[in-house]
């Protein structure tokens, strides 16, 4: 066999590498056990999960293309992998279509940016004894996010769920003193109760249909008459939500990521939320469908309140915080709330708003993690108060800090202006002028909490004593990185907004 067969072969295995890749290296990670080979072979690993994942990416934009241009004969779409060479629905198959691609693309980008920060460096708060085991977990980690993200099955949601939640407990635990391993046991508790609600749903769907393929429950489901069909979408609401740390559900998550190492802090808060939230999209539109939910159910007067308060709240939260990881915790609320008003709106332009906002708070708020990363190395407290006037003496890490802010408060050339923009428009395309006005009261809150970051930065007098001076490059290159990006796809949206708005459209089932 030829190279060229070779590698085409292996692309025509992409959807399952995605998730096998990851699944298979974490226990070599346990073998290697040497500190430094461990953390080498793990950053190829997610250097390779994100070639795959943009492979999938190419495929679903264009077969998407020529959908839209008519093209005799395109592409199949969405793609569809059957495992044993099983045809759905008795088989398991997982589905790849641009949401699902775009999903990956953004699990698989923080990954390899936040896993090779601080190589060489003791910038991770584990021991180096233990490295083995923590670089096995953040891989299982990511192969559960990924399991999520493609399967067409609905059980095996929940089981890649659980993959997710235990590799997630374990990161968590990791994090330095008592407060780590409560932060942990709290989210274990949490993440058990909305697990087993979505399992119950799942039941309840399969009750009902007598299937666990999505694709097959999305074509019974409006056929059934059944009041376990609209329980199963309840148990599954609400297990995902807590997955999500929808208001008021989100009591696990400050404690998670204040406690937790900061580099884990930056991945969860990048991806895991953003992933239990296409979940929820998947169910709604791609098994139970938007008409049924939105249009019958009316889900939307339950998860349209519940969005507002938590915009509110989680910025109220934030301003007095005195911690910093907390602070920013309580700020993703708040993002959250913005992703999740999108989805209450139904519309496009709504929708496209929370599935952008997916890929731009991941760049901020992965960004900010990763600064506050870079000043707790070399400070050794999260508390605001011990930060005073380090912006003098870390200038590079300091400049990162201010382009995300500016980018949570949603100025104009940065990402987080494009999620809002894209929000209120969906809300004046509803007609909803006073939500509109609530995404932008929303914001003047946000620059409250982040002045608060930026006097203490830049308009405090250091301690004498203060040992801040700026970090290394290994840190500098990946904060960067995420940073840099909330500037360029501020002002370039073809890609982060330009993927969003098709893979909302054909969720919906609209044009572009």
């Amino acid at each position: 066999m030829s190279g060229g067969e070779t590698g085409l072969n292996l692309l025509q295995h992409a959807p399952v590498m995605q998730v096998v890749i990851p699944l298979v290296a974490a226990p070599i990670c346990v073998l290697l056990r040497h500190p430094l080979l461990v953390r080498v072979f793990a950053v190829g690993v997610a250097w390779l999960c994100l070639a795959d994942a943009a492979v999938l990416v190419a495929y679903a934009a264009d077969a998407t293309g020529e959908h839209l241009a008519g093209v005799a004969n395109p592409s199949p779409l969405p793609w569809l992998y059957e495992l044993g060479g099983w045809e759905p629905p008795v088989g398991i198959s997982l589905n790849i279509d641009l949401a699902s691609a775009y999903v990956c693309l953004i699990v698989a980008t923080i990954a390899s940016v936040v896993m090779p920060f601080g190589l060489g460096q003791g910038a991770l708060t584990v021991p180096q004894e233990r490295w083995h085991l923590f670089y096995a977990a953040f891989l299982l980690c990511m192969s559960g996010l990924f399991g999520i993200t493609v399967t067409g099955d609905a059980f095996n949601v929940f089981v890649f769920l659980e993959v997710t939640s235990l590799s997630s407990y374990t990161l968590i635990s990791l994090g330095r003193g008592r407060q780590a391993l409560r932060a942990a046991f709290s989210y274990l508790i949490m993440g058990t109760i909305g697990g087993t609600f979505i399992l119950l749903g799942i039941g309840l769907a399969y009750q009902a249909t007598g299937t666990l393929n999505m694709a097959d429950l999305a074509r019974l489901i409006p056929t059934v008459e059944s009041r376990g069909v609209q329980a199963g979408f309840a148990f599954i609401f609400v297990g995902a939500a807590i997955k999500l740390a929808v208001f008021p559900l989100h009591q696990w998550l400050p404690n998670a990521y204040t406690y937790a190492p900061s580099v884990i802090s930056a991945f969860l808060a990048a991806t895991a939320t953003k992933v239990s939230y296409y979940l929820l999209v998947r169910m709604i539109f791609g098994v139970f469908g938007g008409v049924l939910v939105f249009g019958v159910w009316k889900a939307h007067l339950v998860l349209l309140p519940l969005s507002l308060a938590a915009m509110f709240v989680g910025s109220l939260a934030a301003i007095y915080q005195t911690d910093i990881k907390r602070l920013l915790a309580y700020s993703s609320i708040a993002q959250i709330g913005y992703m999740t008003l999108g989805l209450s709106m139904g519309n496009l332009r709504g929708l496209t708003g929370g599935l952008v906002h997916l890929f731009n708070h991941a760049l901020m708020k992965g960004g900010l993690f990763l600064v506050v990363a870079c000043v707790v190395y070399r400070l050794g407290s999260q508390q605001l108060e011990d930060m005073r006037g380090i912006g003098r003496r870390m200038p590079l890490t300091s400049a990162a800090l201010v382009v995300g802010g500016l980018s949570l408060i949603g100025v104009p050339g940065t990402v987080g202006f494009i999620s809002k923009w894209y929000l209120v428009l969906g809300a004046l395309d509803q007609g909803w002028v006073v939500v509109a006005g609530a995404i932008l009261l929303s914001s003047l809150l946000a620059v409250a909490y982040v002045w608060k970051i930026f006097e203490v930065f830049f308009f405090g007098e250091p301690a004498a004593d203060c040992p801040a001076r700026e970090v290394s490059w290994t840190m500098l290159v990946p904060t960067w990185l995420l940073i840099g990006g909330c500037v360029f796809f501020g002002l370039n949206t073809d890609l982060s907004a330009g993927l969003a708005t098709h893979a909302a459209a054909q969720l919906l089932g609209v044009s572009p």
